[in-house]
């Protein structure tokens, strides 16, 4: 069947694309809900393998469903609509085929046995894991598990990367970040377990075209940079911090997630070991990281957290481009100034474009020092105030402008300056004499009355 014809199926099989969407009725079975999690490579693959659909029925199936997505706005917490889900409705899968698949995964999710819990569902696929949802049967609480994945799990390295990031991360212990609870080996697989956290990421919400309010962003972002302040005082950089990083939990609460490229400040073989790499995200990554310096620190994390606040007010990311090369060029390159993002949204204010410019700039000895300094200018600015350090750091940067303008050796102090200081010197000089004299006749007077007497 040709592709186009699969896309004519689908659009006609309901005149309602939300229920197109989620199957035949409005609430589709728990089962076909959990298997929207699927890695949907691999699902693909076995349907078209077991001849359940032709690649063209898929293919048609994926982009319907990236229309649907791109057409109805949603609520960012909601998983998007699954593949299979999308097949069902559009009737090129009928349910009992949905339900062996389903059945299969949750026979392949059986398989996983990690001593002390017990795996629910499968949340997610990244680089170097897959994450589960599990319960912690001793204390009977729901939990992540991020398991190694099977073909890097004979890899030394691999393995030594992946025990590393446990480690960093049970370092830490704070509200604004993911925290660890467990880590080990069973049966040949390398899991790590953390807190389970509900809710939608930044991505999500500008995956929507959400621009959020400057409030609201100003909070978020503190709310990140705490975590920050708590990483660095354990000497941490996160290296990583991006809207997909960051989890706004249904409390109300915000998570820094994802300690996969968290370093060690002070451990100088690691960071000789990755010297001319840059490690990072491209739209966020800081001017240091891109060059591959040995030597980041908590600067590099102030830039990107700038980049993503960037991106939260304006709905753009600072720096874009055809390919991840040139995006990172243009964080490097002093001749590409970045649109002040207040300019972007006029609704924000000066002196929150003055900040995340101050945290984005390319020189690190011009940005934040400090989150602590930094989250003191989210506190004015949340407070209606200006920012105190941002300014400071302008005035500064304005001054030095100015002395680089004139010639090397020659002062920037005027004529007039300079004789309006040699005037002060000549009277203080003169001052002095004169009170010299005094005390020189004070002493003779003193003297030839003493004589006298």
């Amino acid at each position: 069947m040709a592709a186009t014809t699969d896309a004519e199926k689908i659009g006609a099989s309901t005149s309602n694309p939300t229920a197109s969407a989620r199957g035949a009725s409005s609430s589709p079975p728990q089962d076909a809900r959990g298997l929207s999690a699927l890695d949907e490579s691999n699902l693909e693959r076995s349907i078209v393998r077991r001849g359940l659909a032709t690649p063209a029925e898929v293919e048609a199936c994926k982009a319907y469903r990236a229309k649907l997505v791109a057409e109805a706005p949603r609520d960012p917490s909601k998983p998007t609509p699954g593949l299979l889900d999308v097949m069902v409705g559009a009737k090129v899968l009928t349910r009992s085929q949905m339900a062996r698949l389903v059945q299969e995964r949750d026979a392949g999710v059986r398989k996983l046995e990690i001593p002390g819990y017990t795996i629910i569902e499968k949340l997610g696929k990244g680089s170097m894991g897959v994450v589960f949802k599990a319960r912690q049967n001793s204390v009977n609480r729901i939990v992540a598990v991020k398991i190694l994945l099977d073909g890097l799990a004979q890899n030394k390295e691999f393995i030594r990367r992946f025990e590393r990031e446990a480690q960093i991360a049970a370092k830490l212990s704070h509200n604004n970040i993911v925290n660890a609870i467990d880590a080990g080996e069973a049966g040949g697989r390398y899991f790590f377990v953390m807190e389970f956290v509900e809710g939608p990421t930044i991505k999500d919400f500008l995956d929507q075209n959400k621009v959020f309010e400057e409030k609201d962003a100003v909070r978020i972002a503190m709310a990140v940079a705490e975590a920050l302040k708590h990483a660095n005082e354990r000497g941490l950089i996160h290296r990583d911090v991006k809207p997909e990083n960051v989890i706004l939990t249904k409390d109300g609460g915000v998570k820094l997630a994802d300690l996969g490229l968290a370093r060690l400040t002070n451990d100088e073989a690691w960071g000789l070991s990755e010297a001319g790499m840059a490690i990072g995200t491209p739209y966020y990554i800081s001017p240091e990281q891109v060059r591959g310096q040995t030597d980041v620190d908590i600067r590099a994390d102030v830039y990107s957290l700038g980049a993503t606040l960037y991106h939260m007010v304006t709905g753009k990311v600072p720096y874009g481009g055809a390919t991840p090369q040139e995006v990172m060029r243009k964080h490097v390159d002093p001749r590409t100034e970045l649109v002040p993002p207040d300019h972007l949204n006029t609704k924000i204010s000066s002196g929150l474009g003055m900040v995340i410019e101050t945290m984005m700039a390319k020189n690190r000895e011009n940005r934040y020092t400090t989150p602590d300094d930094l989250i003191l200018d989210f506190k004015c600015l949340l407070q209606g105030d200006g920012p105190m350090i941002a300014g400071r750091k302008t005035d500064s940067l304005e001054a030095l402008a100015e002395g680089e303008a004139d010639e090397p050796g020659v002062s920037t102090i005027d004529e007039a300056r300079m004789a309006e200081i040699a005037s002060f010197v000549n009277l203080r000089n003169q001052v002095i004499a004169a009170l010299a004299v005094v005390l020189a006749v004070s002493m003779v007077t003193n003297v030839l009355f003493l004589v006298a007497r």
